[in-house]
């Protein structure tokens, strides 16, 4: 995997700003186990939200290739990271994505790859899962888009309601996953079978 490169600018600012921010909390930055955890914090902000440099359409024109096949495409349990941008906190789970291609297929990894670029910003789940169909629609221009997220969430679980297995799930439809219950049935049963 190609090694994240940090912006030296980005790193000294953010970690000036823990800095106070830890100061802020009562702690001491000088101690031992504080000394350099504003800039650990700083690299880390910097890769949690390294999507805002990715641009999912062209990940996905990266690797379109002309078939006729017509059925289903799924790529579920699709790892998801992303940080709440109410609090900050991680919110984590599955990505479940299914396309329908009108002459168009991407390479199987891209996908994950616009998922991760989505998931790593500042964001809410309902946009993610959003933002992650109209990407595909609009790029490949597949007879229809699927798309269902399962995430825990830390702004409940260690935060606020403290609901420690609650698990939010979202989801959106275009195509032929709206307007056929039939095709939209069999993607929900693909996503809840265990074939491997």
């Amino acid at each position: 995997m190609k090694k994240f490169e940090y912006d030296e600018q980005k790193t000294n600012t953010i970690a000036d700003a823990y800095k106070g921010i830890i100061d802020q909390l009562g702690e001491d930055t000088a101690r031992e186990g504080l000394q350099k955890t504003p800039e650990r914090v700083a690299k880390s902000l910097q890769f949690l939200t390294k999507g805002y440099d990715q641009d999912p359409k062209k990940i996905l024109e990266s690797a379109l290739f002309h078939e006729e096949y017509s059925e289903m495409v799924l790529v579920k349990d699709i790892e998801v990271y992303s940080l709440c941008e109410h609090h900050m906190l991680p919110f984590f789970g599955k990505a479940h994505i299914a396309y329908i291609p009108g002459g168009t297929i991407v390479g199987l990894s891209k996908i994950p790859r616009v998922v991760d670029a989505f998931a790593r910003r500042l964001q809410v789940q309902e946009r993610l899962t959003i933002e992650i169909r109209d990407c595909i629609q609009e790029t490949l221009k597949p007879k229809g888009v699927a798309v269902v997220i399962e995430c825990a969430h830390m702004c409940m679980q260690m935060r606020g309601v403290q609901k420690q297995n609650s698990v939010t799930t979202s989801s959106a439809f275009t195509g032929a996953f709206l307007n056929n219950d039939s095709t939209r049935k069999e993607f929900i049963n693909l996503v809840q079978a265990k074939l491997h």
